[in-house]
């Protein structure tokens, strides 16, 4: 098992940047692939980035490809979210997933990840 929290989030303008944290605790952070999924009113939640459990892969969805980097500090049991050129259609509630490293299917899809965050807030003001 894995505890998620998720920080970082807030009001931002567009154009400007914010950095989510999700930190872990339980199980061998390592051991897992960490996924970061968003909600906006009204729609369903959508895959934003994840990374591999060593961090030498990462994958985005192209809405955020060029601004969103993926990251994580496996000494500090964080994967972090840094959001470059945020703009209104990036405002939703942001939730970190973990799936273990020994899964091999797509990491696109948030039926993939067993473990959740309780998500946290990010608005963007035009």
């Amino acid at each position: 098992q894995v505890q998620l929290v998720e920080s970082g989030g807030g009001l931002v303008q567009a154009g400007g940047s914010l950095r989510l944290s999700c930190a872990a605790s339980g199980r061998s952070f390592s051991s897992y692939v960490m996924g970061w999924f968003r909600q906006a009113p009204g729609k369903e939640r959508e895959f934003v980035a994840a990374i591999s459990w060593s961090g030498s892969t990462t994958y985005y969805a192209d809405s955020v490809k060029g601004r969103f980097t993926i990251s994580r500090d496996n000494a500090k049991n964080t994967v972090y979210l840094q959001m470059n050129s945020l703009n209104p259609e990036d405002t939703a509630v942001y939730y970190c997933a973990a799936v273990t490293r020994y899964y091999s299917g797509n990491y696109y899809i948030e039926g993939t990840y067993d473990y959740w965050g309780q998500g946290t807030q990010v608005t963007v003001s035009s």
